[in-house]
């Protein structure tokens, strides 16, 4: 059957579990609850026990022992340092903590890889996704806050401090009063994620009589409801689209101009509006990018909720 290789993805509500042959083909995923209490002291015991479950099942009428697994590999919500240390994981509850080390002991030496998650789903969608056949990608996923991944030349690039990626924490309006979760004031986060989308909407609702579909959501407007309103042609919902394109295209620019990548995959639940958006982005991208058209191109992920499994079973194919 082929060696075979195992992802998790962490997250603070379940875990997904995915088993994979090294070519990259899913043979089986599975998700288990997460555990937060105790400090998440049970989270790594129940990944192990599961994954011992799940080879001894009928996967393709066999069981698989751990000699024809090449690794196991797991994306967590937090910050990893190269050496796999892990300060903390907010989400559940984990503090000083090295997780792979952790679970490969329980798993009788299997090799572990660990990474941050948004990275390893940047991982992912160079895999198998949105960006296959590139090796240098920029993942920006633009969901409740904002995440990003760097990939350089397969690798994912973690930086000194594990904060290479943080793209939604790009300082990019000048003019922002209200402070990001960060604790800073502009971020790219409180205007393109689909939390910045909504609350974006509701300043121009309360500060123009501009008439919009918006106005029958009011405070309750989301994410989705701007786009769509947006793409039936709403003055309204497109000025808040234009706003949100101009500092997407001025982080874009100041990534292209700074790692260079191949490709910038844009994923998470804002990506659903598809094409629109990736238009809406390219044409302010463009703007803030004179100097090249030999430069990186922008398209969707491909993966959805999945590219955390391929990433971390990726991970471990080094």
């Amino acid at each position: 059957m082929g060696k075979k290789c195992i992802g998790v993805d962490v997250g603070g509500t379940s875990v997904k579990l995915g088993l994979f042959q090294i070519t990259g083909e899913l043979l089986k995923k599975w998700e288990i609850p997460t555990r937060k209490e105790e400090q998440g002291k049970y989270i790594i015991g129940d990944v192990a026990d599961s994954i011992r479950q799940v080879l001894a099942g009928e996967i393709a009428g066999e069981s698989i022992s751990f000699k024809d697994i090449a690794g196991v590999g797991m994306g967590v919500p937090g910050p990893v340092m190269p050496d796999g240390y892990v300060e903390v994981c907010v989400n559940l509850g984990w503090k000083d903590k090295y997780p792979a080390r952790e679970l490969s002991d329980a798993l009788e030496g299997v090799p572990v890889g660990c990474g941050n998650d948004a990275n390893v789903a940047a991982l992912g969608e160079m895999w198998q996704g949105g960006g296959k056949g590139h090796s240098d990608i920029v993942m920006i996923t633009l969901g409740t806050g904002v995440g990003g991944g760097v990939i350089m030349d397969e690798k994912i690039v973690t930086g000194r401090h594990g904060l290479a990626g943080e793209v939604g924490h790009i300082h990019v309006r000048e003019d922002e009063t209200e402070h990001c979760n960060c604790g800073g004031v502009g971020c790219l986060e409180q205007v393109a994620s689909a939390t910045g989308i909504a609350r974006e909407a509701r300043r121009k609702m309360a500060g123009s009589h501009t008439p919009s579909v918006l106005r029958q959501a009011g405070d309750q407007v989301t994410a989705k409801d701007v786009l769509d309103a947006a793409k039936e042609g709403d003055a309204l919902a497109l000025e808040v689209m234009e706003v949100v394109g101009h500092y997407l295209g001025m982080a874009l620019a100041s990534l292209a101009l700074t790692v260079d990548p191949e490709m910038f995959v844009i994923g998470g639940g804002v990506s659903k509006a598809g094409q629109y958006l990736i238009e809406v982005i390219n044409r302010h991208y463009a703007h803030f990018m004179p100097i090249s058209e030999n430069r990186a191109t922008i398209g969707l992920a491909k993966l959805g909720n999945d590219a955390g499994i391929y990433g971390a079973a990726r991970l471990v194919l080094d």
